[in-house]
């Protein structure tokens, strides 16, 4: 007879059954900054050894090719990270700097002074610098260069919102960066529920910024009492092993998920009874100036 296997580092029975709220996973994409991204950082290696058998202009040439290779490298992971949030909000800004655009001059210019350094000639480094930057930007795109879903909405409540949603979302890293400390995984699954409730917030008060103020306390007392309880308890666990402290832990998460999702859900019902006023509104002045236009 086929068994479920159980361990450890296994979750829980039913906690990702369906009707389990939430889905952790729900908004889960894959990441862009992945093997291409950090095979960039691998790529330009080679003119490290390179360099230290040639004259010394050539090494400082190389040298800086090396340097403009790993620096456009690291812009373009934080190009993608930036482009990964900017996909996953309904309203976004678009990045302050272009990070990808420049990774692609950075790549450009790395080739240039790479093959400057072997005495390839202006020519030839100036190809290859063309040819790099373009293939770069091929490969990897362009920062987005537009506001997503920014038509009509207040953009100070927008930039109140946007820095609210940050120091959230900063505090949620910080429980997550704790909660890793400990090891368990069913402590990391248990948080990672939490976070999406979090996260349904965020999107919410994103969608309406008026929302923020009937929200504004979970987005930061109720968090950073959050984060400061995570980081005292993982603490706590890691030297002792406390379960009582687990179990004291695990009610406070579930204490919090609930309290989220019913803001949250109080938020949207909110929503929908402003939507449903504006639509009375406007049937009864529909049905006045009906009444007022003249008959023939």
């Amino acid at each position: 007879m086929a068994k479920q296997f159980a361990g450890k580092y296994s979750p829980s029975p039913g906690e990702d059954e369906p009707g389990h709220a939430p889905n952790r996973w729900r908004d889960a994409r894959p990441s862009r900054a992945g093997a291409r991204a950090n095979f960039l950082f691998l790529a330009p290696l080679p003119l490290a050894l390179r360099a230290f058998g040639q004259h010394a202009i050539g090494l400082a040439l190389t040298l800086a090719g090396l340097g403009a290779l790993l620096l456009a490298a690291w812009l373009t992971r934080e190009g993608l990270l930036a482009q990964d949030a900017y996909n996953a909000r309904k309203i976004a800004r678009r990045p302050a700097f272009p990070r990808k655009i420049a990774a692609s001059l950075l790549t450009g210019l790395g080739l240039f002074f790479a093959v400057q350094g072997s005495d390839g000639g202006v020519v030839n480094a100036t190809v290859f610098a063309v040819l790099g930057a373009v293939l770069h930007s091929f490969a990897f795109g362009l920062d987005p260069l537009r506001d997503k879903g920014m038509e009509g909405v207040n953009t100070y409540q927008q930039d109140r919102v946007a820095r609210a949603v940050s120091e959230a979302e900063n505090h949620l890293a910080a429980m997550q960066d704790a909660i890793r400390r400990t090891g368990d995984r069913k402590l990391e699954a248990r948080l990672d529920r939490f976070i999406a409730a979090a996260r349904d917030m965020f999107r919410t008060v994103e969608d309406d910024p008026r929302d923020l103020t009937a929200a504004r306390r979970y987005l930061g007392v109720y968090l950073l009492g959050a984060r400061d309880a995570t980081t005292r308890f993982a603490e706590i666990y890691l030297r002792t092993g406390d379960q009582q402290a687990r179990r004291d832990y695990e009610a406070l998460l579930e204490d919090l998920e609930t309290n989220f999702a019913a803001r949250t859900r109080r938020l949207l019902l909110d929503d929908k009874t402003d939507m449903n006023v504006e639509i009375e509104v406007l049937r009864e002045r529909l049905e006045r100036e009906a009444l007022r236009e003249p008959r023939e």
